[in-house]
């Protein structure tokens, strides 16, 4: 990703600061179209070059602002769907983590004032945000990275092998050169106009080169697996008062899947998974949840990994996925590792509690568990990924290396039913089961639950808020994928880059304007 020097124009004063806000938003408005909903992909680089206009070479203080509120408007529609938490939840979240896009809007300000290089140094800072608001505080929120709207493009391979962040990187390049074609363009320099549109269209395209898998591996190769989708209730916040009807819902999709195998209406699962929260009745305490559990195991005839909700302490849970057994009952079991700040616990409990009551409703503080899901689940060794998890590349990939076949996600989406946020789980595990090459199984209590092969294809989903079952003989692999194996050390180079491309960029910028005091 190289520009020539010609595209510079001057530089401080060149634009005024309503103009720069003006394109921010617009352009952060349309990154936002790339993730579902609508789930427009090409939206994110072209959201990206309007951002990177708005922000070239821009006073430090234009940077600011512009940065911001790009990162505002981006993060208002991204994060729409925790209005149903109330509107405050949303506003906070997305006022407050749009701090990060100052970073993004200094960044590309200096490195804009390279010669030759920049969008190189753009698609780095991209990714250096992106590591860092994964990361940070409380571990991090990774939503919105541009990879995940990125799941189903020709740019999805890459993930394979140099992982999500390749890909982001390469999203953000291709948005820079895009404002390369553009200053050629307009400044009449149509040779090199279309060597960027070259260089645009071998990076697009260079990801269908990349082989993906399909088969299984090993013994088992295949493994059928069943996913319940049982639904709530209703939907929204009083979903966790209906503990036990939620339980009952997917007892019942279960008996009904065990009458339909024995009909011969569907082929008999090797094992059946239940979604996050699916007994948030602590099977081990309460005698009704578990004997609940073990009809529906002993109907079935095959193990059931359930999730359910225990209790850590006295003051403490944790957010669990059980294996239970028909004959044996509760075995193995995964605590979710990163339980989510705020929603399953509260940093500054005593603080926030006396200045916003709603946070009543979390009493208790989730605790993370210390391994990776790994887990044997009949005679399938799953990965088990709860959640948010999804998002977080270490969580993921650790799962992988310590030897899961399959990745399996239990989620509970019932509070956000209706909204965009089911879908951009589901599109995050279709970028996963590329970079790891596994097959992705969603089981979610009230959708999306869905079946994902190791190339990123949904073979088969249910729509919210529906009752049912999915059936599928699923690839069972042992390969690791060339990004397991370099594990983050692309995104740190990329990462390398862009803060090189900042430092460079600010010291091309003093030269620049002391040459001209």
């Amino acid at each position: 990703m190289t520009a020539s020097s010609r595209t510079a124009t001057p530089g401080r004063g060149s634009m005024s600061l309503s103009l720069r806000v003006l394109l921010a938003v617009l352009g952060g408005l349309t990154c936002a179209l790339a993730f579902p909903e609508p789930g427009l992909p090409w939206a994110a680089p072209v959201g990206v070059a309007v951002m990177t206009a708005a922000w070239w070479r821009a006073p430090w203080r234009h940077a600011v602002l512009a940065g911001y509120l790009g990162g505002l408007a981006f993060n208002l529609v991204l994060l729409s769907w925790l209005r149903v938490l109330g509107v405050d939840a949303w506003l906070a979240l997305a006022v407050g983590w749009s701090v990060w896009w100052i970073l993004l809007g200094l960044g590309t300000a200096a490195a804009t004032w390279l010669r030759g290089w920049w969008p190189l140094a753009v698609a780095g800072l991209w990714v250096l945000v992106e590591a860092l608001r994964g990361r940070m505080p409380w571990g991090g929120f990774p939503w919105g990275r541009l990879a995940f709207a990125n799941s189903d493009t020709v740019l999805t391979p890459w993930s394979a092998v140099l992982g999500s962040a390749a890909v982001t990187a390469l999203v953000a390049g291709i948005g820079a050169m895009l404002l390369v074609i553009v200053r050629e363009a307009y400044s009449r320099r149509f040779d090199r106009a279309l060597g960027a549109i070259g260089i645009v269209a071998v990076l697009a395209l260079s990801g269908v080169l990349i082989p993906l898998p399909t088969v299984g591996q090993g013994s088992p190769a295949y493994v059928p697996l069943a996913v319940v989708q049982g639904s709530v209730p209703r939907i929204g916040l009083t979903e966790g008062a209906q503990r036990r009807a939620v339980l009952d819902n997917h007892v019942t999709a279960t008996l009904e899947l065990a009458e339909r195998v024995q009909r011969g209406e569907e082929p008999a699962p090797a094992a059946v998974i239940w979604p996050e929260n699916s007994s948030d009745v602590n099977p081990y305490t309460d005698s009704a949840a578990r004997a609940q559990i073990d009809i529906a195991a002993k109907a079935i005839g095959v193990p059931i990994l359930v999730g359910a909700v225990v209790e850590a302490g006295e003051d403490t849970l944790y957010n669990v996925g059980i294996v239970w057994d028909p004959q044996l009952g509760p075995t193995d079991e995964y605590i979710k590792q990163h339980p989510v700040p705020f929603g399953e616990y509260l940093p500054g409990r005593s603080l926030l509690t006396s200045v916003i009551t709603r946070f009543d409703r979390i009493p208790k503080d989730f605790v993370g568990g210390p391994d990776s899901g790994v887990l044997q689940l009949g005679p399938a060794r799953i990965g088990d990924i709860i959640c948010f998890e999804v998002a977080y590349d270490s969580l993921v990939s650790d799962t992988v290396l310590d030897g899961a076949r399959v990745l399996v996600v239990q989620t509970n989406n019932a509070t956000y039913a209706g909204t965009s946020q089911p879908a951009q789980q589901v599109a995050m595990s279709r970028l996963r089961a590329v970079e790891h090459g596994r097959s992705v199984l969603i089981a979610a209590t009230s959708g999306i639950t869905a079946v994902i092969t190791p190339s990123g294809d949904v073979v088969e989903q249910l729509p919210e808020q529906v009752s049912g079952s999915i059936v599928a003989d699923v690839p069972m692999r042992d390969s690791l994928t060339i990004a397991d194996t370099v594990k983050w050390g692309p995104e740190a180079l990329l990462a390398v880059i862009g803060l090189a491309g900042w430092v460079v960029g600010a010291m091309a910028r003093r030269r620049a304007l002391g040459s001209k005091s």
